[in-house]
């Protein structure tokens, strides 16, 4: 048995430091020195096996259900307008399948792009979690569909995969809102593990004071998925970065600034500067707009 296999088998208790989502740690309260602990761990250690179990300690557990459904209906609104239909798309010009409320990518077979392939991990989750997954979809090594062509003619014709699919998605919201809120909990281990040792106490303290704003655990999970951690060197244009850590690096660090509020400045001239690196033949100056009133979104009262 491997290391990280040795780990899942074993029972812990996670807490996190945000005073929103509710841990399961019994009789014993969260303390925030052990978050300064593990980041000084992560700082000194080069061992990836040690990266990923000192990581698990920052996971929470899981939202309440309430907190998770109502999370889950507003990236839904993100991402799908909170239509049904919006569960199950692929967007022009892309070249994979966008699923789930979080618009989770799915490369086909052999294809590979810029961004992480996340719909195959929140399938695996979805399975660990008892939720009855078909059988075709457990076993597949990519999108069914090679194209945007193929997948809407299976929309338009209601295949059963297809349908199988939506079905899926439109009865796990909770739980997929339950899997970005897994993803936002390994940002901060995953960006202080990749981001220069000078860099790693603004961007530690900077997590922390965006995550304690009432409106900034949303908005933290919500941008993680929207553009991921900003550490894959996969995700660049012209060497430049668009994820959570390029928002966090670019960040004006003052107390008297509402943290959320200088967060989506931050975001928004992150994104600008995205569209200025991006191919010319991608368009993304027609998604600005859009990305602006999501980054907006967490500033609602």
């Amino acid at each position: 048995m491997g290391l990280r296999q040795e780990v899942r088998s074993k029972k812990f208790y996670y807490c996190r430091f945000s005073p929103h989502v509710k841990t399961n740690l019994r009789g014993k309260q969260c303390v925030h020195s052990l978050s300064l602990i593990l980041a000084l761990f992560l700082r000194l250690t080069k061992n990836k096996d040690m990266i990923y179990i000192a990581s698990l300690f920052f996971v929470t557990a899981t939202l309440t259900p309430n907190q998770a459904m109502e999370i889950g209906v507003k990236v839904w609104q993100n991402e799908c307008a909170g239509t049904l239909e919006g569960l199950t798309c692929w967007n022009e010009g892309e070249e994979f399948a966008s699923l789930g409320i979080g618009h989770f990518i799915w490369y086909p077979p052999h294809k590979n792009g810029p961004y992480i392939a996340t719909f195959p991990e929140l399938v695996r989750f979805l399975a660990e979690k008892g939720v009855n997954i078909p059988r075709w979809l457990l076993e597949a090594h990519g999108c069914p569909w090679k194209n945007r062509e193929q997948f809407r003619r299976a929309l338009q014709i209601h295949s059963k995969q297809m349908m199988e699919i939506r079905r899926l998605l439109q009865n796990t919201i909770e739980l997929q809102a339950q899997f970005l809120h897994l993803r936002l909990e390994r940002a901060l281990p995953s960006l202080l593990a990749a981001v220069p040792d000078e860099k790693k106490n603004k961007i530690q303290t900077l997590y922390e004071r965006v995550c304690a704003h009432p409106n900034g655990h949303y908005a933290l999970l919500d941008y993680v998925n929207f553009k991921g951690y900003g550490t894959s060197e996969g995700e660049r244009y012209n060497g430049w970065g668009w994820g959570l850590y390029q928002v966090l690096d670019n960040m004006v660090d003052d107390l008297q600034t509402d943290s959320v509020q200088a967060f989506v400045d931050s975001a928004k001239k992150i994104l600008e500067q995205r569209i200025s690196n991006a191919p010319s033949i991608r368009n993304e100056q027609r998604y600005l707009n859009g990305w602006y009133h999501r980054l907006d979104s967490y500033l609602a009262k």
